[in-house]
């Protein structure tokens, strides 16, 4: 038999995890012109698209509009889409090996990191990625009570992107609600909240934080919340000013500063909510009894460390009465079994890409990695094109130089057969595309772009018998 990747063998690749980089790396290897490729994307959830869909926050569509060009990466001949496909449960590494060629793992870093610190398992403390989940209408986190009818103060733990967005769907009235996408049950309790103050907490400065421009920018435009900046926290360190004003400094950080700083001058109109933005403030305990009741504050200074700064306990104490607490500290991979991991990155054992043996040790054949559980969660949407871009590169070295998995099945039909077999209800991207037109349908009459659906039993349903 010739080669894979030739119209007599097709290059059979199988990518887990139906988010942007799995998107990506399919479209690198399908448009290749020199390889006949077939590529499986499977994911465990009957939708793709990943954090597009179930993390990008309601109230930025034009974000989300990014799926157009997944639509046409999932329209080209070679394509496959395999969700409510779940590894472990439908199947396994092994299968893969015995069916592909290669395999992509894309499947994102899923789990939050924890802060590490005293009560922090009082009920009222929650992942921001739940919380997130939760109003985006994620299967996974759809139960999930956050008690928003009973809480005056919410503090938010992190500074970044995903921090800002937690901070101002908590701030956003109903009638900028009710134009999105959000999970219906969030939108009524979201109303019913009685949260009036939603404090922001970073550990460094306002030089150091990681949410970009529009993020910050976009909290001073809100109709039910004046942003709060205590001017002596706008204030910089001597060597956080030299370095902003220097050239070395990138935009978003000058931006981002001269932000809060104008934010600092400005005196509140009288909102009904406020959304304060603390720095150098560090979470030190959470205390309550039965419920989260407040949350011990360190005040931190900066100390350059290694040629970077880097936030010091002085040892000054506050505490703060709260009700709710969302921490938004980064997120983690979770281990695959049969896949080597790297425990203290939280990333799947790789190097550029490829996928490794050990620390140091030989690249285990025709195994791959992408996106966030590839390097880590850094970088926005785009980022991850980049990022399978690099990891195609790699595989299509090795389709050059014969570095492949041998498997013993490797017809399109015997996946399909291998899944009926199981008893696995897959939906296919047809099946998929009813979801969606579904969704929309629903959102249609109430000006909204679509309602989701939150039951993975209905999603199947509308999908139809085996997705299609």
């Amino acid at each position: 038999m010739s080669k894979p990747g030739t119209p007599e063998n097709p290059l059979r690749v199988a990518i887990v995890g139906a988010g942007p980089s799995g998107f990506y790396a399919a479209d690198q290897i399908i448009k290749d012109p020199d390889t006949q490729a077939q590529v499986d994307l499977f994911d465990r959830l009957p939708t793709p698209y990943g954090l597009v869909r179930g993390g990008v926050a309601p109230d930025h569509p034009k974000i989300k509009s990014v799926t157009r060009v997944y639509e046409r990466t999932a329209a080209k001949e070679g394509f496959r889409f395999f969700g409510n496909v779940e590894v472990g449960r439908d199947l396994n590494v092994e299968d893969f090996e015995r069916h592909y060629h290669a395999i992509i793992y894309t499947f994102g870093a899923e789990a939050d990191r924890e802060l590490g610190i005293p009560g922090e398992d009082l009920p009222g403390c929650h992942a921001a990625t739940a919380f997130v989940g939760w109003y985006n209408a994620h299967p996974d986190y759809a139960d999930r009570d956050f008690r928003l009818d009973r809480a005056k103060r919410a503090v938010v733990i992190g500074n970044g992107n995903v921090a800002l967005d937690v901070a101002r769907m908590l701030a956003l009235d109903d009638a900028e609600l009710r134009r999105t996408d959000i999970a219906d049950h969030a939108i009524e309790l979201l109303d019913a909240s009685t949260i009036e103050e939603i404090v922001i907490l970073g550990r460094r400065g306002p030089a150091q934080a990681a949410y970009t421009n529009p993020e910050v920018r976009e909290l001073g435009d809100l109709e039910e919340a004046d942003v709060v900046v205590d001017p002596a926290e706008a204030e910089l360190d001597p060597a956080s000013r030299a370095w902003v004003d220097s050239e070395d400094a990138d935009k978003t950080a000058k931006v981002n500063v001269e932000i809060v700083e104008e934010y600092a001058r400005r005196q509140p109109t009288g909102k009904p909510k406020r959304i304060v933005l603390r720095f150098l403030s560090s979470p030190i305990e959470i205390r309550g009894g039965e419920r989260v009741e407040s949350i011990v504050i360190g005040r931190n200074e900066l100390v350059e460390q290694d040629g970077s700064l880097r936030a010091r306990d002085t040892g000054d104490r506050e505490e703060l009465a709260c009700d709710l607490i969302l921490r938004s500290v980064g997120y983690t991979g979770v281990p695959l079994r049969g896949v080597p991991f790297d425990e203290r990155r939280g990333t799947i054992l790789n190097e550029s890409g490829r996928v490794l043996e050990s620390h140091g040790g030989p690249h285990r054949v025709g195994h791959y990695t992408a996106g966030w559980i590839k390097r880590g969660p850094s970088g926005v949407i785009g980022t991850n094109k980049r990022c399978a871009t690099e990891t195609v590169e790699h595989l299509l070295s090795d389709v050059a130089a014969g570095r492949l998995l041998e498997p013993e099945s490797p017809d399109p039909n015997s996946i399909e057969s291998l899944l009926a077999e199981r008893g696995a209800n897959y939906v296919s991207f047809s099946g998929w595309e009813k979801i969606d037109r579904a969704e929309v349908e629903k959102g249609e009459p109430h000006g909204r772009p679509r309602v989701k659906f939150v039951s993975i039993d209905e999603m199947l349903d509308t999908a139809g018998k085996g997705g299609e």
